[in-house]
């Protein structure tokens, strides 16, 4: 496998929101890391793990850290392909210009589509 084919690509499934567990911040850990090592990464934010990307994220409860500064690093890796599953926005009732960052939207067939076309996928 080369860098060049789309095989090695990461595609990283994000689902919780950024407070309540570490789930969401070692997703996005991984992420960094594999970019780091010239890894091509597309993040897909999907249930609780859309409100990440909402502004304003504070500290939560015991002091765990927001993940805005983490997200804010995004582009200096290179991981500008950040999707959102749309359903999960609109059971949040938000909309893609709330996000801190530019986001395209999936339905649930763009998802499987979007998992399919990756070799590597990992849930977090």
């Amino acid at each position: 496998m080369t860098e060049d084919t789309p095989s090695a690509e990461l595609l990283v499934i994000l689902r919780h929101a950024p407070h309540g567990s570490s789930w969401l911040k070692e997703g996005l850990d991984v992420a960094l890391v594999a970019a780091a090592f010239d890894r091509r990464v597309t993040l897909l934010f999907m249930g609780e793990g859309v409100t990440a990307l909402l502004e304003g994220q504070q500290a939560g409860p015991l002091g765990q850290k927001g993940t805005a500064a983490t997200l804010e690093m995004l582009e200096m890796y290179d991981i500008d392909s950040l999707v959102v599953e749309k359903r999960s926005l609109d059971a949040l009732g938000l909309s893609g210009d709330q996000l801190m960052l530019p986001t395209r939207e999936v339905t649930e067939e763009g998802i499987a589509a979007l998992v399919a076309s990756h070799a590597l996928v990992l849930n977090f």
